[in-house]
This record gives structure tokens, sequence and C-alpha cells, in this order.
């Protein structure tokens, strides 16, 4: 069988929505700019606290803590699934759904590279991600995340060019992210009844002050694809 890098999912409206998984290397190269990129900090920071004696080594551990922990969550939450070193080979962390990574499964993944490090060097993390289909981790498996390359259809952002991003009103589900991103991206495929169908079953939750219902849909379906 051939190895297929493509993952596709298929919406509750019945299109498909699909991304191109990224493998072991593109991976492990921006985990060694991450590596690199927290040592050089706290190396920096050591110098810095040098003067401070045991307060110092005290600051240190917790800059180490906040780096090795901290620093991916962060950006992985904030800043479209990417930390530095995936943004720079263009990949980005994704629910297995597609949808935006949320702090939960975020911090879960990360969490488990523990698991992923041993015996040592990513040895489990490496062998998981060679024999499952959508090269994921101990932690990808368990906080059911994917690993993609960062690129969007044109065919379909185009669509959205004119539409401003909006800032969800309320906590979303999972299921409700996929549901408004996929009316986001798929808006040319539905008639313009059906637009106002399924935007009509949310707008009890929309703001007061919304008066177009079929474009705050789509507003929020453009944030949660990263427009901020």
């Amino acid at each position: 069988m051939r190895l297929d890098t493509i993952c596709p999912v298929e919406t509750p409206e019945g299109t498909d929505l699909q991304a191109e998984l990224a493998g072991l290397v593109p991976r492990a190269l921006a985990y060694s700019v991450d590596f690199l990129l927290r040592m050089a900090i706290l190396m920096a920071l050591s110098i810095v606290l040098m003067v401070a004696g045991r307060v110092g080594d005290g600051l240190l551990l917790i800059a180490f803590f906040l780096l090795e922990w901290g620093y991916p969550v962060f950006f992985e939450v904030l800043r479209n699934g990417q930390t530095i070193g995936k943004k720079a080979f263009a990949i980005k962390v994704v629910n297995e759904d597609l949808t935006p990574v949320r702090f939960g499964s975020s911090f879960i993944r990360n969490l488990l590279r523990t698991a992923d490090i041993f015996p040592f060097l990513y040895v489990s993390g490496s062998i998981s991600m060679i024999v499952t289909k959508k090269f994921q981790r101990l932690g990808d498996l368990a906080a059911k995340t994917i690993v993609v390359y960062d690129e969007r259809p044109e065919h379909n952002t185009a669509l959205l060019d004119s539409v401003e991003p909006v800032t969800p009103s309320y906590p979303m589900t999972e299921d409700q992210q996929t549901a408004f991103v996929n009316f986001a991206l798929n808006r040319g495929q539905l008639s313009d009844a059906r637009q106002h169908e399924i935007a009509a079953i949310i707008q009890p939750k929309m703001p007061m002050r919304v008066t177009d219902p079929v474009e705050y849909v789509r507003g929020v379906g453009k944030w949660l694809l990263g427009a901020k």
C-alpha cells in the first residue's frame, strides 16, 4: 500500500476538507529550532542571573519550567497551532477534524512528551509516528491532534477575503468550530436559503447587534481559521 499523506475529513454538511500531514523530518527540524531557541534564552538568563546567587538559580529553574512546558502550549493555542519552529517549516498543530487546537488538547499533547522521549531522544514518539497512519506521536494520540502543513486552498480562502474575522461571543465546542469553519469555506456550495437556514439555528446565541447572521457565522469561521 502507498503511504498517503493527505488527511481527509468529512463534514456534517457532506463536503470534504483535507490537509497534508507533516511527517517525522519536518517535525524533528521544527523541534530542533524550538529547542535551540529555548536553550539560547536559558543561557542568556543564566548569565544575567549569575550575580543573584541562589535566588538566581531558583529563578533559572522557574524559567526552565516555563520554557519547557509553557512555551509550546502558549504558541500552539495563541499562534494558530505554530511554535516558532513550526512556523519556520510551515507546519501547525490542529485537532483530528482540522479545527484549531485549544488549551486542553495542547496541554495533553505536550505533557505526554515525557512518554514520547522514553527511553531517550524521542524514540517512543518516533516509532509511534512511523507506525500510525496520521504520523501521531503518543501525545497526539492522547490529545487527538495531528500536525499538518499550513496550506489553505486558494479557491476556498478567496471566498473570505471580504469577510471581517469575528471573535466568538461564547465558548465553542469542537463540533461547533468544525461547523463554523465548514460553513465559511463552503459557502459557494450552499444556496442562499440553506445559508440562512443554517445561520438561523445559532442566531439566539449571537450578540444582539448582529444584523446579518450569515456574515457573522462566516466571520467566526474566518477567525477560527487563524485570522485575528
